[in-house]
């Protein structure tokens, strides 16, 4: 398979990077009382890393095992019960450039997730404040 042809999944390093991607992100989000909030038990926490690293992986051409589990994402109706107000979004968007940082993709594709990822935090943001 040719570079061309290779998925964003393929190219980034297949589910170890995904799964190392949401882990450093949600370590992030542990040490973030302002965020930790928004996952009020440990299985909250859990199953968060779960479905992100599983989403993540799908969109950027992997294993359709989120669907299969969850069904389509419908993910604004899914944040819907959420307060995602500018500073929640700046603060998950911190810990996922940190987690990239850590991550260190080439540059195509860490400007991919970067577009990607600030399009998704704002569309999930659901309050002015």
């Amino acid at each position: 398979m040719s570079a061309s042809d290779a998925s964003v999944y393929e190219l980034a390093g297949g589910m170890p990077f995904f799964e190392a991607l949401v882990s450093r992100f949600y370590d992030g989000v542990e040490r973030d009382p302002a965020l930790l909030g928004l996952y009020p038990t440990p299985e909250d926490l859990r199953d968060a890393r779960h479905r992100l690293t599983l989403f993540l992986a799908q969109y950027w051409g992997g294993p359709a095992a989120y669907s299969q589990e969850r069904g389509h994402p419908r993910l604004r109706m899914r944040h819907a019960p959420f307060a995602i107000g500018p500073d929640a979004r700046d603060r998950w968007l911190a810990h996922m450039a940190a987690a990239l940082d850590a991550a260190d993709p080439e540059p195509t594709l860490r400007a991919a997730f970067d577009e990607y990822f600030a399009m998704a935090a704002e569309a999930m943001r659901n309050r002015d404040a």
